[in-house]
């Protein structure tokens, strides 16, 4: 039963009633229900964070939603612990005692005495638990670690792996999960008599709700300055399960471990890690008016992260698609010693002169597994042929004259002579494609040489194509006086297209801000990033630009680039909007140096950097100081030419060029033979 409709996170506490204002290390809950995110809820105690768990499950149960909710506690101990004093592996059966003996209120429980009593019935009364947290002395619970001695483990398989991870048999304290999981487990355990749960990893998950052990910090960074760090790690776990895709999160789930547990998502914590874009991720420093290209680029690598999900797919269906996580070699290639050419293989190497070796029966061909091969024999191999046990040394087949029942050949032949070693190509394990590349023909070759099968790649960027204004019509229609005809969606549908992303056409808006309004709410809900083009500036008709800055989320850009000044940036319902030139020279300019690399970044691609040429210049111009200039341009007698107008309403130069002389900002006076950068359009991943 793949896919839960509700996702809950909690952070515990072990300690007393918290007050009635919020505060950290406190219970804190977040719900992420189909991808929606509900605030934070704050719970001052372990019975009111009881009840409102009861609460929300029956609340999920009646409408009919399945719930994964993960608690930041581990679900078992460390392997024999339970055996030891309940008589069974069963972890669950530990949550079952824990329950019928803990006594918990608002104000005070009894673990810390309950720790002692099983310290003192599992031995010497020194361990496995230790710190005290009360003003008393309890009976067999060492204040701290000094007298201490743990018969079990210190920490269970997956704590030993999750770096930072406390052990569970401290009871009180910084990081005193052992506390956490004497209060929260009883919890659980009543919960589970209540509703129908399965519990990860100890059963399978094919109940209406799923309780699974969660660690925060595992896969969250710190909080934005002025969050609550709980409120803010809960949030973001929840955020994090939602947008796996259903069977992402099952693989993630798949997990055998049926003493001790896991803790959700350990070995997938750069996959999870993926953070949201902030509503000010686009915000540029104080005071800054003019913003040089190169300072552009540099805040849209630094500000933006993947926003794309995960999947398998096998290795033949992956090209095109962008890694999720690196690829490493499940076999070496060559997997074993073989030979490079046909011909005769024996051991070692011969010196000068005639030498004369008996001729073993048989062959050895591509794909024989290799035989044994008597000393002082020689064998007959072809190309590819794995070579025999005892041959590391081949001499090529016209270079040997047949006798009876022997080969002849003239030396020297050198040890290792016309052979390949095993993985001098690829070894087993050595990581062969790193996170980020787009999968090429090539790279899918390289996978199935070293046995991939199945990999994870990132889902494709969706990406809205969107254009604004009342002078627009349809190519085809009929265009009134003072109207044009829509250039900029099809060169954009084509762009993105071209660079590997999903293309959703959105169609064109009027003049019109509610209309454009209830265009982006759509929107948000099926594309991952947002194009418009016109509307971007900051005039009475530019309700792209008003509506981004109503939503609080909106920067406008003016980049000392020429064409393209306005850039309008902004978040519309978590959804990167790129606001674009209504000019089409200038739209296509921004698109190609700004919001391809972006873009790539967002679906989860390396940051790329279009590779450019110095080329002698087939052109004259005196630039001024001051911006970046792109001139549509082409390679003709080994010259970079230029369109004759720079007028940016010249559609015609963009399909005459086929790419860009990049010109930087200070003056400059170019001359015909002068070296300028040319960028061909290929560079940027789109065809002439």
């Amino acid at each position: 039963m793949l896919g839960f409709d509700t996702i809950v996170a909690v952070d515990w506490s072990g300690g007393n009633d918290t007050g009635a204002t919020p505060r950290k290390d406190a219970i804190w809950a977040a719900v992420n229900r189909k991808g929606l995110a509900e605030s934070p809820v704050y719970l001052r105690n372990r019975q009111v964070a009881e009840a409102w768990f009861t609460a929300l499950f029956q609340a999920e149960q009646t409408a009919g939603r399945r719930v994964l909710a993960g608690f930041d506690f581990p679900f078992g101990y460390p392997a024999d612990f339970g055996a030891a004093f309940t008589g069974s592996d069963d972890p669950l059966a530990i949550w079952d005692w824990l329950e019928q003996r803990i006594t918990d209120t608002p104000k005070e429980n009894n673990r810390f005495d309950l720790a002692g009593s099983l310290n003192l019935k599992l031995g010497s009364g020194k361990g496995p638990f230790w710190f005290n947290g009360l003003g008393r002395d309890v009976s067999g619970l060492a204040r701290n670690k000094k007298d201490y001695a743990n018969p079990f483990n210190e920490k269970r398989h997956c704590e030993n792996l999750a770096k930072g991870a406390f052990t569970c048999w401290q009871m009180g304290g910084t990081g005193a999960v052992g506390g956490q999981m004497m209060t929260g487990l009883p919890v659980l355990a009543r919960m589970r008599r209540q509703f129908d749960v399965a519990v990860w990893p100890f059963q399978p998950l094919d109940a209406a709700i799923a309780f699974v052990e969660i660690w925060p910090s595992l896969t969250v960074g710190a909080a934005p300055e002025g969050e609550i760090k709980d409120a803010w790690q809960v949030a973001e776990v929840a955020r994090q399960i939602a947008a796996l895709a259903p069977e992402r999160l099952a693989e993630i789930l798949a997990v055998d471990a049926p003493v001790e547990g896991w803790i959700f998502g350990l070995g997938f914590e750069d996959e999870l890690n993926t953070p949201p874009l902030r509503n000010d991720c686009f915000a540029l420093p104080p005071g800054v008016h003019w913003t040089p290209v190169e300072e552009a680029l540099a805040v849209l690598q630094d500000r933006l992260s993947p926003v794309t999900g995960v999947e398998t797919l096998t290795v033949p269906q992956a090209l095109g698609r962008v890694l999720a996580a690196p690829v490493s070699a499940l076999r070496s290639n060559p997997p074993l010693p073989n030979t490079a050419v046909d011909g005769y293989g024996f051991a070692g190497a011969r010196g000068a002169g005639v030498h004369v070796l008996p001729l073993a029966q048989g062959r050895a061909a591509a794909g024989d597994a290799p035989r044994d091969l008597a000393e002082g024999h020689a064998v007959r191999v072809l190309t590819g042929a794995a070579l025999p046990l005892g041959v590391d040394t081949v001499v090529l087949q016209e270079d040997v004259q047949l006798g009876d029942g022997t080969i002849r050949f003239s030396g020297p032949v050198k040890a290792g002579a016309n052979t390949r070693k095993a993985g001098e190509d690829v070894v087993a394990g050595q990581e062969i494609l790193e996170a980020g590349r787009r999968v090429t023909p090539a790279d899918l070759a390289l996978m199935a040489a070293v046995g991939m099968r199945e990999i994870a790649v990132r889902k494709p960027l969706r990406v809205g194509i969107l254009s604004t204004g009342d002078e627009l019509v349809e190519a085809g229609e009929t265009a009134k006086a003072g109207q044009i005809y829509d250039a900029n969606r099809p060169m954009l549908m084509g762009l993105v297209t071209a660079f590997g992303h999903t293309c959703v056409d959105l169609g064109r808006a009027a003049d019109d801000r509610e209309d454009l309004r209830k265009r982006l709410d759509a929107a948000s809900d099926k594309v991952d990033v947002i194009l418009t083009s016109g509307g971007a500036s900051a005039g009475d008709e530019d309700h792209m630009s008003a509506l981004l800055q109503e939503a609080g989320a909106m920067t406008l850009w003016r980049i000392a680039i020429k064409p393209g000044r306005p850039l309008a940036l902004g978040m519309w319902n978590g959804v990167p909007v790129f606001g674009l030139p209504g000019n089409p020279v200038a739209a296509m300019v921004c698109t190609l140096i700004f919001a391809r690399p972006a873009m790539d970044v967002l679906a989860g691609a390396l940051w790329s950097v279009p590779q450019g040429f110095d080329v002698p210049a087939g052109f004259t111009k005196a630039k001024k100081a001051g911006r970046r200039e792109y001139l549509r341009a082409r390679i003709r007698d080994g010259r970079a030419e230029v369109f004759a107008s720079e007028g940016s309403g010249r559609i015609s130069g963009l399909s005459w060029a086929e790419g860009l002389v990049e010109l930087p900002e200070p003056a400059t006076t170019i001359n015909i033979g002068d070296p300028v950068r040319y960028i061909p359009y290929g560079s940027f991943g789109i065809g002439t």
